[in-house]
């Protein structure tokens, strides 16, 4: 047989084998992780409901695990991924931001949806901060992650807007990491060194109840109008290696979403049960009929932080449109 007959015959081969292989296997197991605060309402769901697991079975992936983890900040959480001990995190717009723009090339971290729209508040017990500018070396600013949070990425937007450009770094030493359970605790006590909580629902809502505590700051000011807080990640790898899974997950989402909206005391209960909250159901409810607040899966002012993070040189790399941060699924929607 001559040489080009035999390579042929061997390619042949190759393909025929190639062909008879099984597809490649999608995982077994599924690690979601979380942070604190109602925000993450939909996630908390898709956990007591095991949605997840419903949409994965109906797609032909039986018995997928899930396994939940909560985290204290983005930072911790991108950390997480890029180590494969995460699939998907559950985070604000800045963390996922910083991700995006650091893994172009490589990892390819994007978001499969957003989470909801949700004004932010700096909240403080000092009664001479009526504004940011009257924060002293004296006061602590508490948030979930210094320079890279939303809360954090806000507060340099506001600093710029008080005291002028280039100094959005201002407040930046006063600026603490810190979980939003203990920094409400810490706020509330009135015998810490935090003066400032930059947080997020329920906790700004809880302290604001308490004699003495105000509110300094609201994002929504910051941003010009309703902004999304959080938003859903993974990587490129993970996506395309595990159609079935991430689908089943966008799938769970959007149930999720849609029982919140349309259910708000059965959504309320959840909440609770999964965090142990002593709120009442009503004071959960109200929070969620507050119509500054919104469950959606529809990117909102992304745009905003995106183009501040990359003037202000804290990434490097910036998308033309806001679909290049998000995975297909998600670009068809009226985003921004």
């Amino acid at each position: 047989m001559k040489p080009y007959t035999l390579l042929a015959a061997a390619a042949v081969a190759m393909i025929t084998v190639a062909g008879a292989l099984p597809a490649a296997a999608e995982v077994s197991e599924l690690k979601v992780a979380r942070q604190y605060g109602i925000s993450y309402l939909p996630i908390m769901i898709m956990e007591d409901q095991k949605l997840i697991e419903k949409a994965a079975a109906a797609a032909g992936v039986p018995n997928l695990k899930v396994t939940w983890a909560q985290f204290a900040g983005g930072n911790v959480m991108n950390d997480a991924l890029l180590s494969d001990s995460l699939d998907f995190a559950a985070g604000g717009v800045g963390p996922f931001v910083t991700l995006w723009a650091k893994t172009r090339g490589n990892y390819n971290v994007k978001a499969a949806a957003a989470l909801n729209s949700m004004p932010l508040y700096l909240n403080s017990n000092n009664p001479k901060v009526k504004t940011i500018k009257d924060f002293t070396d004296n006061d602590k600013i508490a948030l979930p992650a210094v320079k890279v949070s939303i809360q954090a990425v806000t507060l340099q937007m506001a600093a710029e807007q008080a005291f002028g450009p280039g100094q959005q770094n201002k407040l930046d030493h006063l600026t603490v990491s810190m979980s939003h359970p203990d920094a409400q605790i810490a706020l509330m006590s009135g015998s810490s060194e935090i003066t400032g909580h930059f947080t997020s629902p329920p906790f700004q809502f809880n302290e604001l109840k308490k004699p003495g505590i105000h509110r300094v700051l609201n994002s929504y000011d910051v941003l010009g109008g309703p902004a999304t807080f959080n938003v859903v990640w993974t990587s490129s790898k993970f996506h395309d290696n595990n159609p079935k899974v991430y689908a089943a997950f966008v799938k769970a989402l959007d149930e999720a979403e849609a029982m919140v909206n349309n259910d708000r005391h059965a959504a309320a209960e959840t909440y609770l049960r999964m965090t142990k909250d002593k709120s009442s159901v009503d004071d959960i409810v109200k929070m969620l009929e507050d119509p500054t607040m919104k469950f959606t899966t529809t990117p909102n002012n992304t745009m905003k932080y995106v183009d501040f993070m990359y003037k202000v040189g804290s990434i490097k790399a910036k998308p033309a449109s806001w679909k290049e941060m998000f995975f297909p699924n998600i670009q068809s929607l009226p985003g921004s």
